[in-house]
C-alpha cells in the first residue's frame, strides 16, 4: 500500500533507472561490458545476420538469396526470444532492423546498400550524443549515473559533468570512426571490405567505447572497482575494551587479592 504522505516518484528518475538497469556490473563494481551489450547472444545477433548476408552474396551473387538468408538468421534469434517469453519488442527489434536493410538493398538492386541504413543510424546517434553534451546532459552520464547510484547528482558537480561529457565523446568518436572508414569503402563499391569492416566495427567497437567511457568517468580518487565497496561499506566490529563485558578472550577487571580472613 502506498503511503499517501510520500512524495510522488519522479517520472524522469524512474525512466532513467529503467534505462540504467540495462547496464550490468561485476561483483567488484566494474562495468560488465559483455553483459551490457547482451552477452554472447547479443554479440551473435548483431554479427551473424550481416555475416550470413555477406558470405551468401559473395558465394552465389544472388541478392534475393542473400537477403532471405540474413532475415532467416535474424528470425531464428527472434523465435528463440519469443519462446523464452521475452518482450515482443525486444525479440523482434533485431529482425526488423535486418529486414529493413534487406529491403533497401533489394529496392536499389545494390548489395552494398544493405549497409546504407547503418550509416544513417550512426549519423543520428552522433547528432543525439553530441547534442546531449552541448546542452550539458551527456547521455552516458544519464546511463552510468544510475548504475553508480548517483542519480542526477553528478550534474551539480562540474568535474563529474566534464567526465561524463568526455565519456560520451568516446562513444561519439567510435561511431564517427565507423563512418570515416566505411563510407569510403561504400563509395568505392568494395563490398567485401565494407562488410568485413561493418562486422569488426560493430558491437565490439561499441563495447570498447562503453568500457573506456566507464573508466574515464570514474569518480576521482578511486578506481571503478572500488565504487561498489564505497557504496556498501563494511564496518569492522570493534573488540571490547577492558572492563566492557566478559566475551571470550576479553580481559576482565579483577580486584586486588585480599588476605584471607583469619579463622582465629
Amino acid at each position: 500500500m502506498t503511503d499517501p504522505g510520500a512524495p510522488a516518484p519522479d517520472p524522469l528518475d524512474a525512466a532513467l533507472r529503467r534505462v540504467g538497469s540495462a547496464a550490468a556490473t561485476t561483483e567488484d563494481g566494474s562495468l560488465d561490458v559483455l553483459a551490457t551489450v547482451g552477452g554472447w547472444r547479443g554479440l551473435l545477433e548483431s554479427v551473424l545476420p550481416s555475416a550470413v548476408f555477406l558470405v551468401a552474396f559473395i558465394a552465389t551473387g544472388h541478392l534475393w538469396g542473400a537477403g532471405i538468408a540474413a532475415v532467416a538468421a535474424a528470425g531464428v534469434f527472434s523465435v528463440v526470444r519469443l519462446a523464452q517469453r521475452q518482450s515482443p519488442l525486444q525479440a523482434l527489434a533485431g529482425l526488423a532492423a535486418v529486414a529493413l536493410c534487406v529491403v533497401v538493398a533489394l529496392n536499389t538492386g545494390e548489395a552494398r546498400d544493405y549497409y546504407l541504413w547503418g550509416f544513417l543510424t550512426n549519423a543520428a546517434y552522433i547528432a543525439a550524443l553530441s547534442l546531449s553534451v552541448l546542452v550539458r546532459w551527456p547521455l552516458l552520464g544519464l546511463l552510468f549515473g544510475m548504475v553508480r547510484n548517483e542519480g542526477l547528482d553528478w550534474r551539480r558537480d562540474p568535474r563529474r559533468r566534464r567526465r561524463y561529457a568526455l565519456a560520451t565523446w568516446f562513444l561519439v568518436a567510435a561511431l564517427g570512426l565507423r563512418l570515416v572508414v566505411q563510407v569510403p569503402l561504400y563509395l568505392a563499391e568494395l563490398l567485401t571490405a565494407l562488410g568485413t569492416a561493418r562486422l569488426v566495427m560493430g558491437l565490439p567497437l561499441y563495447a570498447l567505447a562503453l568500457w573506456l567511457g566507464w573508466l574515464v568517468s570514474a569518480p576521482a580518487g578511486r578506481s571503478p572497482a572500488d565504487e561498489e565497496r564505497l557504496e556498501h561499506p563494511v564496518h569492522p566490529v570493534r573488540p571490547p575494551r577492558a572492563g566492557e563485558g566478559g566475551g571470550t578472550g576479553s580481559p576482565r577487571h579483577r580486584e586486588p587479592d585480599q588476605p584471607a580472613a583469619s579463622s582465629d
